[in-house]
């Protein structure tokens, strides 16, 4: 690269640490998301938009393709527009289990016993809409090629996730399907795609989440040393 399109700045920030201290941090911080979960209902008790904007910068930190950042996160507080996205949500989710999806799809779902109905889209402070921004545009409007955008929004949903777990928050997935209902409601531009809401908020009293382990280590992971 010529020095006009490459600049370096020292890593000067890296400290590191001794491996009993590694070790600890780690322990503490695995400890800390073996309590995260997928939460269905959540309270109307209200969230701090100063600590939502904080997770979105966390999650802005994430690597992606070229440093080109193709993520866009829509945070929808408002109860009318909240509203129409469950009816919306709903209206594609009712196709879903009335036929879209094969069996072997809905006997996986079974143990988490989902439905059409989506209260947590309403019910829930916020809702962050991702969309992945499959292509930049310059000040022409000419398209500017993006690379590996669905590795990249990835990554940066997981720190948005962990970000909120250890905000104090909980949090849910959700994929209707199609999605493409959020670009007309949200006034999002053809170049990107929705692919989740996220439900943000304070769990429901009482709530309860599905009996469920995560595989171990040996499942998950292969070391060749």
């Amino acid at each position: 690269m010529s020095d006009q399109t490459y600049k370096a700045i020292p890593l000067d920030h890296y400290q590191p640490l001794p491996p009993s201290e590694m070790q600890q941090r780690a322990d503490e911080f695995f400890v800390q998301m073996k309590k995260r979960r997928s939460v269905r209902a959540f309270s109307d008790r209200q969230v701090p938009r100063a600590v939502i904007e904080t997770c979105l910068l966390t999650a802005g930190r994430a690597p992606s393709g070229a440093n080109q950042q193709p993520w866009k996160f829509v945070v929808v507080s408002n109860p009318e527009l909240k509203r129409t996205i469950r009816l919306a949500a709903e209206a594609e989710e009712r196709a879903f289990y009335a036929g879209g999806a094969s069996e072997a799809w809905l006997d996986a779902l079974k143990p988490l016993a989902t439905d059409a109905e989506k209260p947590f889209l309403e019910h829930a402070p916020y809702l962050i809409v991702i969309f992945s921004e499959n292509y930049g545009l310059d000040e022409q409007g000419n398209k500017i090629k993006h690379y590996y955008v669905r590795d990249s929004v990835g990554i940066a949903t997981g720190l948005l996730i962990t970000a909120i777990h250890n905000a104090g928050l909980v949090s849910l997935t959700h994929t209707p399907s199609p999605m493409r209902f959020l670009n007309k409601l949200l006034d999002r531009p053809k170049n990107e795609t929705p692919t989740m809401i996220l439900v943000v908020g304070y769990p429901e009293e009482g709530v309860t989440v599905p009996a469920i382990e995560k595989k171990s280590l040996e499942e998950i992971a292969i070391f060749k040393e």
